[in-house]
């Protein structure tokens, strides 16, 4: 079986522009079906909701306009849900890539377990949010993303708007950092696994790809002046080679933790059809001059950044949280034994993750 190479299904888009020559990825009609695909609602998570019960945690499909794109997006009630009582609120942004129903929705659903009304949304342009052209990543939209879900749990039926947080898994965790310098509608932000795509995308991952950002550069460059002149839009997987089966899994058994545990969360276990990761070249002329710790000590609230303690991730982390200097109440919270990807899913370290969040959230909120 042949392997077209497109960049980082399973990480989300997370790896360089750099990796793209290199990484495996399967194409969707060779996946195997998620184990979750049934879903009525699409969601393709452990324990996910199938019905809505009176009574208890329930998902409402929405949609909403956006800087004029409809956003899809779903939110979660709490059981016993009242519109006229007040309840605490939080953002949840996915990874690049990823979608709402993914890792986000755990999340989302799992935090309304615990009394919240949370709002997963996809961002403009991918998912079943609308915007062309598709699979544009750009920092300004998907900040804005966050900054609409924020508007949307201001007007949503028993939200508390005194008390809203905002959460970001991987790359979501960095647009979140990014929104939380001017959203001072929020008291408090953490972050899951937080990927810094602006760095990522300039440096490579790990700093692999330092010496190529120039190159990259004027890729994108040129991939717009073709979109401009009326020429086909180029993505990350456009005229990629292909490698066998063999090769593939070659490479994977030496990639970093974030490559080979994403191949199987994205294009195994967790694969969902709105989950392309897929990227437009043209939005590397915009990512790979943004850092989501530029003027990161503008964010003055309660800071929670959770990371497993063998990803090879942490390190941006740490970064950010070092550099933090706004608020005096932040944490980096390790997660032991997980890697990056693991963080999502595994359930010993998801029963950890929100038991923190519930209790940091039900600190400063």
């Amino acid at each position: 079986m042949k392997y077209i190479l497109i960049m980082a299904v399973f990480v989300a888009m997370s790896c360089s522009a750099a990796f793209a020559d290199i990484m495996p990825v399967r194409k969707f009609s060779d996946r195997q079906p998620s184990t979750h695909n049934t879903n009525p609602w699409g969601l393709v998570y452990a324990g996910a909701i199938t019905e809505n019960v009176p009574g208890k945690v329930s998902i409402h499909p929405i949609t909403y306009e956006l800087n004029g794109i409809t956003i899809a997006a779903n939110v979660y009630t709490p059981a016993g849900y009242d519109p006229s009582k007040k309840y605490p609120a939080v953002t949840v942004a996915h990874p690049n890539g990823g979608v709402k129903e993914q890792v986000a929705g755990l999340f989302a659903q799992k935090l309304a377990e615990a009394g919240y009304i949370t709002v997963a949304a996809d961002a403009a342009y991918q998912g079943g949010s609308g915007g062309l052209p598709r699979h544009t990543d750009i920092p300004f939209f998907r900040t804005e993303d966050i900054h609409g879900m924020v508007d949307l749990l201001t007007i949503y039926p028993g939200v508390d708007v005194n008390r809203i947080g905002m959460l970001g898994i991987c790359g979501g965790g960095g647009y979140t950092l990014n929104a939380a310098k001017s959203e001072k509608r929020v008291k408090s932000v953490a972050t899951l696994s937080m990927f810094n795509t602006g760095r990522v995308r300039r440096e490579g991952y790990m700093s692999g790809a330092i010496k190529a950002v120039q190159d990259t550069l004027t890729k994108s460059s040129a991939a717009r002046a073709q979109t401009v002149a009326g020429g086909e839009l180029l993505y990350s997987d456009s005229n990629a080679p292909k490698l066998t089966d063999e090769q593939m899994q070659a490479y994977l058994a030496t990639a970093p933790d974030l490559y080979r545990d994403g191949w199987e969360y994205y294009g195994v276990t967790h694969t969902h059809p709105n989950s392309s990761g897929r990227y437009a070249l043209a939005s590397l002329m915009e990512l790979m001059t943004w850092d989501a710790t530029d003027n990161i000590q503008l964010i003055n609230v309660p800071l929670l950044m959770m990371g497993g303690s063998i990803s090879d991730s942490l390190y941006m982390s740490e970064d950010a949280i070092e550099k933090a200097t706004g608020t005096a109440d932040k944490e980096l919270f390790i997660i032991r034994g997980a890697t990056h990807i693991k963080t999502y899913h595994v359930p010993e370290y998801v029963e950890q993750e929100v038991s923190k969040l519930t209790e940091f959230f039900g600190r400063t909120l």
